[in-house]
Formats: C-alpha cells, structure tokens, sequence
C-alpha cells in the first residue's frame, strides 16, 4: 500500500511536469494550419488579400457606408457647425455672437441639438433650459429661471418641452423641431 502511494506521489508529477514542457515547446514552434507559413513570415496583408476576410475581430463589426460622411462623425461634425452657425444666425435661432459648436457642445448628436433650437425658437423657450433638460448637462449659466432641478436624468425632448411649457402640444412641437433639424441637415448635405 505504502508502495503504491509512493508511486503515485511521483508519477504524477512526473507526469504534469513532462505535459508543461511539452506544450511549452509546441508554443514556441509558432501558427500551424492554413496559412501558417505566412503568418510566419510575418506577412498577413497576403493573406488577407487571397481569403478576402480579415483575422481582427474588430474589422468583423459593420459599420454604416456613410459614417464618414455622417455629420457625427469627428471631423465632419465641426465641419457642419461651422456651416450651420450662419444659417442659424439668420434664421434667428442663434444670437449674432453665438455658435453651433458651443450651443451643441452638451448634446451627443447634433441632429438632437438642432432639433431643441427650433422648439425653443418655436415655443418661445428659453435654448438652456430646454437643454438642460434634454442633456440632463446643466451648464455654468444662471439657471434660476429655468423649471429644471439639479441632478435630473436627461428627458426627451417631447417631455422635456411637456415641463417648460405644459400647455404646448408637445408632441406636435417635437416632430415639427425634427424635422426642422432634418431638413436643416440635409440642406447642407450632411
């Protein structure tokens, strides 16, 4: 018995060391299977170029064929505010010293903010308080004579309008503002 204990106590070490070293060494040898040679030589533009399809899970991931060209994406967003501030001006949603950049800074999308300048123009709102309330971001303006409390969750623009002017028909007066801000997009193309 004491014999066979002993035997175990070693052969299984033995056996785990032997297994370590081994897949060590299978480690060390590299890729295998197709386009193992490739991928060895350290040149996998190639064969990406024959499959057609990449090894970076991240390049599996969709994304949309114009997002580029989307006025969200980075470069193109400033682009479009800069556009955008003139025509605002004009249209009397934007103060002569203001800009889409600055009034749009607190909103994720700009089609959001556009759509809150024209339902504060529209509704005779005023365009902080609104977005304080859409954004749930309250900026370092006074704020006092806004109907909103600090540290509430951003709404949507339908309720948010529901809060500031709860005898407005909110729901007419958001889907007029986005489409206002959709039509305003699409003019300049974005």
């Amino acid at each position: 018995m004491k014999r066979s204990l002993l035997v175990v106590a070693i052969l299984i070490p033995s056996v785990s060391f032997f297994l370590t070293v081994g897949a060590d060494r299978a480690l060390a040898q590299g890729p295998a299977g197709a386009g193992a040679s490739t991928a060895a030589q350290g040149n996998s533009s190639s064969s990406e170029s024959k499959s057609g399809h990449s090894l970076n899970p991240i390049k599996w991931v969709k994304k949309d064929k114009d997002s580029k060209n989307s006025p969200e994406s980075n470069g193109s967003r400033s682009d479009t505010e800069k556009k955008l501030t003139p025509k605002l001006q004009a249209q009397g949603l934007l103060p002569a010293n203001a800009n889409a950049t600055y009034a749009c800074s607190s909103f994720v999308a700009l089609q959001d903010c556009l759509a809150a300048l024209h339902a504060s123009h529209n509704l005779g709102l005023e365009f902080k308080c609104l977005s304080a309330n859409v954004t749930g971001v309250h900026s370092s303006a006074d704020m006092s004579g806004c109907k909103v409390a600090d540290g509430e969750k951003a709404v949507s623009l339908n309720k948010a309008i529901h809060q500031l002017k709860p005898d407005a028909n909110a729901k007419e007066a958001t889907k007029t503002a986005e489409q206002q801000a959709k039509d305003d997009l699409r003019d300049l193309g974005a």
